[in-house]
């Protein structure tokens, strides 16, 4: 599980909906994710005397200390984008309401596939239910629409359908590979959500470890792939990451899945990792 907990409020405070998925693993640093659903053209606030920022900013820090003392974190850095939108990108989501969602989840994962997701959510369950402070509440088939998307259920429905045969390809490769340092082999969705693990040595909970264990993932483009140093039990490992070229489509956007190869910083694997990749595409496409 990646995503612990996710909300969606406006921007007044109105609490509108909150879903629990998973109790946040203790001593593990977390992302509390953001994103903005509010009217791009509204007035820009009036700009605040020195005394009322200073008041605003206390009451915001006051209210985040007690926030992340609650789930038994800190907070370290707070950062903030800025508001102004690259003319070459511009910015074709008109949004009518003012809504914001948030997310508890893991600080590995892929932001712009984050943001995919719940670009997602917002546009099949939330949009319709604008204004919020108004709306009823979500259904549960709306629930459960919610919950599939953050835990990748079509992905993880395409490998469970090829169990047999990339279970068998798997197996191959790591008898293959072994002698060459390959220890492990983990097939992921598009936002880097472990969904399924290869070999005896690491489980889904300790790729979760190596890979917050990984400090940069850079945009990779289909059957590309690189390589990057974590480390698991006080050990350094080499982490092959590749970007496939199929996986399944959800309203309308395509999310590939990688495949994730642990080595040891001795090993080679030459051309290995494409090989594997055409070979897992060929089953999962």
């Amino acid at each position: 599980m990646t995503f612990y907990e996710l909300s969606v409020i406006t921007t007044t405070g109105f609490p509108y909906y909150n879903l629990i998925l998973n109790t946040p693993p203790s001593g593990v640093n977390l992302n509390l994710r953001f994103f903005d659903f509010t009217q791009q053209n509204l007035e820009p606030l009036t700009k605040l005397d020195p005394v009322s920022s200073f008041e605003l900013n206390a009451g915001l820090l006051s209210a985040l200390f007690e926030f992340a003392r609650n789930i038994d974190k800190k907070i370290e850095i707070l950062e903030f984008k800025s508001n102004k939108k690259n003319p070459g990108h511009p910015d074709n989501n008109l949004y009518e309401g003012d809504v914001l969602i948030t997310t508890q989840s893991e600080s590995y994962l892929l932001q712009k596939s984050v943001k995919a997701k719940i670009k997602i959510i917002y546009n099949l369950v939330i949009a319709d239910k604008i204004p919020l402070d108004s709306a009823l509440e979500l259904l549960q088939n709306e629930e459960d629409k919610i919950i599939e998307i953050l835990t990748d259920k079509e992905a993880r429905n395409r490998v469970d359908a090829q169990k047999k045969a990339i279970n068998s390809l798997a197996d191959d490769f790591l008898k293959e590979m072994s002698s060459y340092g390959l220890k492990g082999i983990c097939i992921t969705s598009f936002d880097l959500s472990p969904i399924k693990s290869f070999g005896t040595l690491f489980s889904l909970a300790d790729i979760d470890a190596i890979l917050r264990n990984i400090s940069v993932f850079p945009n990779m483009s289909t059957l590309e792939w690189i390589y990057r140093q974590s480390h698991f039990s006080n050990e350094q490992l080499w982490v092959y990451i590749i970007k496939s070229g199929v996986g399944p489509t959800i309203n309308g956007l395509f999310e590939p899945y990688f495949y994730l190869l642990f080595a040891d910083p001795q090993s080679y694997l030459g051309e290995f990792p494409g090989k594997l990749a055409s070979m897992f595409d060929q089953i999962l496409g």
